[in-house]
């Protein structure tokens, strides 16, 4: 049994969350340590395994000169992500001027015009449509490669100043990790996740907050242990029901408990084997979870390519789905070789200086950090749960829905899907 509790976040214009909380959790006197929200296809769960949320740790303070907190842009009902649904809220209560809204990196140019309410439209249009926030880079000395050409419809970006538009990623489940940040820039050899964290947040609130100072330790030790304490998956799908049902592994529980010990089997996701059945499905409930163990085994099995992949190859930790080990790809997602060039990145013309190889990407990311040729256009693999509550997909927001990434990889690898194993697959993706 579940009530409704509004949770206000007062740091500038308020952001304001309608959750279902447990029975018997009692506001400030008892605060809840499980959050559930409504999302796009059922509900997504959070929960602290601190004993409690706590809403007054550093993470939703206002740390920076800019009226910014982690929670801008790590929102709990969008997954602790950002989806351009809860973007457009803001920026139509304010008029475009909540903190979610500086120029520094919300605006497809830190040169664009903000000056009216249209104005602030036009150049808040990537981070209104994708979710999108730019980050500035360039690269690094003694790269294997120049930047020969810019092509930037915003008329900024240039061969020592790249913009590039990322999704933020969730602070949530980040016990998982393997590499932080898309293109691993914040992951240090040698070092703990603790460690890669509390510098990326550091970082983060120079930058994006624009503080005028360096968080203290203390700060940093309470955001990232905030983080490390939080779990989010799907708890409810509006088809197959309570996703924890009948033994099924859903929700943020069973992922908490599990930790990163993994599910103690060969599969990668084990979390509705429960529910396979020999006998065909009687009902819509039954169809409906059906549709999810065979998306689960499609997952987990379906190979393609002729090294004999399959998803789960990539995303191999178990029941959470990011890469156990420090490893980028390069999926074509921003190849201007691959994909049709969109118009809406700057599109970088890139020169391997060993072979004169000609590259063309909208985002060059690891090897912005690497300088290596082999690393354009490779980024992390990211963690799969709680994927239904923060839409769009992909590192640039280019994928609308867990169907355009479907399609996407079957295509590209030709994996040769039928409709109905690509709907089951996007069953198994929404119900994470």
């Amino acid at each position: 049994m579940y009530r409704k509790v509004r949770i206000r976040f007062t740091w500038g214009l308020a952001v304001l969350a309608v959750a279902l909380v447990p029975v018997g959790a009692r506001g400030k006197d008892d605060i809840p340590h499980e959050l559930n929200f409504p999302d796009e296809t059922g509900m997504v769960q959070s929960l602290s395994t601190a004993g409690s949320l706590d809403f007054l740790t550093p993470f939703f303070q206002t740390l920076g000169t800019n009226g910014r907190a982690c929670v801008t842009c790590h929102v709990p009902s969008d997954g602790w992500s950002l989806s351009p649904e809860s973007v457009r809220v803001r920026f139509d209560s304010s008029g475009g001027l909540h903190p979610l809204f500086r120029p520094n990196d919300g605006s497809v140019s830190p040169d664009a015009d903000v000056s009216t309410v249209e104005a602030r439209r036009a150049a808040y249009a990537l981070l209104l449509s994708r979710g999108l926030i730019r980050i500035g880079m360039a690269p690094p000395a003694g790269a294997e490669f120049v930047v020969e050409a810019v092509d930037d419809p915003y008329g900024f970006a240039n061969p020592t100043r790249l913009s590039l538009f990322r999704r933020p990623l969730p602070t949530t489940n980040l016990t998982f990790l393997s590499t932080v940040m898309w293109d691993g820039r914040e992951t240090f050899d040698g070092q703990a996740v603790h460690f890669d964290l509390a510098h990326q947040a550091n970082g983060a609130t120079l930058g994006h907050a624009q503080a005028a100072g360096a968080l203290t330790p203390e700060q940093q030790a309470a955001i990232v242990d905030f983080e490390l304490s939080m779990f989010t998956a799907q708890a409810h799908d509006f088809q197959a029901g309570p996703l924890m049902a009948n033994g099924a592994g859903g929700g943020a529980q069973a992922l908490a408990d599990q930790g990163v010990s993994g599910n103690g089997g060969s599969a990668v996701f084990t979390l509705f084997n429960a529910w396979a059945s020999p006998t065909p499905p009687v009902d819509a409930l039954s169809e409906a979870r059906q549709a999810i163990v065979i998306g689960q085994d499609i997952f987990n099995n379906r190979q393609f390519g002729a090294a004999g992949l399959t998803c789960s190859s990539c995303h191999s930790v178990p029941n959470a789905g990011n890469t156990a080990t420090m490893q980028f790809f390069d999926t074509g997602i921003a190849s201007g070789a691959i994909r049709p060039r969109d118009p809406a990145l700057p599109l970088y013309t890139l020169r391997c200086l060993a072979n004169n190889a000609i590259v063309r990407t909208t985002d060059p990311g690891r090897a912005l950090v690497t300088g290596r040729c082999a690393d354009i256009g490779r980024f992390k693999v990211p963690t799969l749960r709680g994927l239904a509550a923060h839409p769009p997909y992909f590192h640039d927001g280019s994928a609308a829905t867990l169907g355009d990434v479907v399609l996407f990889y079957d295509d590209l690898f030709k994996i040769g899907l039928r409709s109905a194993q690509k709907d089951a697959l996007v069953a198994f993706l929404r119900a994470l």
